[in-house]
């Protein structure tokens, strides 16, 4: 049973390269919910007011996702539980949460966190992508996907909660330590665009998924 969930800000790719890992390995693939999620849009129109509440909402989804993942035979989560807290202390420290809602938050994902461990069947994933890609190719990214509340023309504050997102990505991976983990520079390899960086990039996510398969047998 594999596990691999992957990371990274919002445009890097992430459901893109689920969706190929998924077709290659013959996995499932969790996606995060995003076209149904109701609360989503309102964040966007007013932050202040909806940031805690989104983020509980997705705090539950990546809960509940990485529980089943953790149930089934080989699985890709597009985003999960572990980078929850880079995204709302981001938030929170913009001033969109208040001490209440933070010391909340931070007990309930630690309680989460330890559920997960206790897990009997799968304590952790096997393997976390992060794909990391620059700001200038996570705004065009964003651009081209079309979502009309992620566009800077709906609200030109977002480029710097965007630059500062982006930042914040590559700090959290440096510290991540819950599971083996491999980077994908995704402005070198353009899996999204480019034939030759997908089959690539696919290749190396294999091989690194070879590697922790041989370190478990010593």
């Amino acid at each position: 049973m594999t596990v691999i969930v992957l990371a990274g800000t919002i445009g890097a790719g992430k459901s893109s390269l689920t969706k190929m890992l998924a077709e290659e390995l013959g996995a499932e693939a969790f996606y995060e919910s995003v076209e149904d999620n109701q609360v989503l849009p309102l964040f966007y129109r007013d932050p202040q007011k909806y940031a805690f509440l989104l983020q509980i909402y997705f705090l539950n989804k990546r809960f509940e996702a990485i529980k089943k993942a953790f149930l089934h035979n080989d699985n890709v989560l597009d985003r999960s539980i572990y980078e929850d807290s880079l995204l709302f202390h981001l938030n929170a420290d913009l001033g969109r949460a208040t001490a209440i809602e933070v010391e909340v938050y931070d007990s309930l994902l630690k309680h989460m966190l330890k559920e997960i461990e206790s897990l009997t069947f799968k304590q952790r994933p096997d393997l976390l992508v992060h794909v990391s890609v620059s700001f200038e190719k996570m705004l065009e990214r964003i651009q081209k996907r079309g979502r009309e509340f992620e566009q800077l023309e709906y609200d030109s504050s977002l480029y710097d909660y965007y630059r500062e997102l982006n930042v914040r990505y590559e700090k959290w991976f440096v510290s991540f330590n819950s599971c083996p983990k491999m980077q994908i520079d995704g402005d070198k390899y353009d899996f999204v665009e480019d034939e030759t960086a997908r089959a690539f990039v696919i290749q190396e996510i294999k091989k690194k998924l070879a590697e922790i398969e041989d370190e478990s047998y010593k």
